[in-house]
C-alpha cells in the first residue's frame, strides 16, 4: 500500500522544473539551429552579399525560447509551482548562451577571469527581442499552428536583409521553418504534459 502511495506521488516543483527545463532547452537551442539552417538560403539578395548572421541567430533563439517558454507553460498549467520557474529558466536561454559563447571566446584566449564589465547593451537588446516576441505570442495558449502563422512572418521580417524583392511571407513559405517549430513546439508540449502526469 505504501509502494502504491508513494508511486502516486506528484514531483515537487523543483524536480518537475529541472527535468522540463533540461528537455526543453537543448530542443529550443537544436531548433534554432534547424531553423536558422533551412532560412539562410531565402536571406541572400542575389549580389552574395551574406546576412547578418549574428542577427539572425539572436533573433530567432529569442523566438524559438518564447515558444519553448509557452509550450512550457500550457503542458504546466496544472502544476504552477514548477510552471513558473521551468518558464524563467527558458527566457533566459538566450542571454545564457550570450554568457557561454562570451566565456568560451575568454577561455580560449587565455583571459578567463578578465570579464570585462558590460555595459548592458547586449543583455538590453536580448531582453527587447524577447519582449517583442513575448508580446506576439501572448501567454495562455498554446503555440499552435494558427499562432505560429501569426507569429513566423513577423520574424521572417526582422531577419531578412532590407531590399529583398520578395515578401517575408513568400520567402517563410518555401523554407520548411513553419514546421520545425511546429514540431518543437508539440515536442515540448507533449514532453511538459507528461512529466505533469497529464498524459
Amino acid at each position: 500500500m505504501a509502494d502504491a502511495e508513494t508511486s502516486a506521488t506528484p514531483p515537487d516543483a523543483a524536480a518537475l522544473a529541472a527535468r522540463v527545463v533540461a528537455f526543453a532547452a537543448p530542443a529550443a537551442l537544436t531548433t534554432t539551429q534547424d531553423a536558422v539552417r533551412a532560412v539562410w538560403p531565402s536571406l541572400q539578395d542575389g549580389t552574395g552579399a551574406a546576412p547578418d548572421a549574428a542577427l539572425v541567430a539572436e533573433e530567432t533563439l529569442a523566438m524559438v525560447a518564447t515558444v519553448t517558454a509557452r509550450a512550457v507553460a500550457a503542458g504546466l498549467r496544472p502544476r504552477p509551482d514548477a510552471a513558473g520557474p521551468a518558464v524563467d529558466a527558458l527566457v533566459e536561454v538566450p542571454l545564457l548562451v550570450h554568457d557561454f559563447l562570451l566565456g568560451a571566446q575568454l577561455v580560449a584566449s587565455g583571459a578567463e577571469g578578465d570579464v570585462p564589465p558590460d555595459d548592458g547593451g547586449v543583455y538590453d537588446r536580448l531582453a527587447r527581442k524577447l519582449g517583442f516576441y513575448a508580446t506576439h505570442l501572448p501567454e495562455g495558449g498554446v503555440p499552435g499552428p494558427a499562432r505560429l502563422r501569426t507569429l513566423l512572418p513577423l520574424w521572417m521580417g526582422r531577419v531578412s536583409p532590407p531590399r529583398l524583392p520578395t515578401t517575408p511571407d513568400a520567402r517563410l513559405a518555401s523554407t520548411g521553418v513553419p514546421e520545425i517549430v511546429a514540431l518543437h513546439a508539440r515536442l515540448v508540449l507533449a514532453f511538459a504534459e507528461r512529466a505533469a502526469g497529464r498524459a
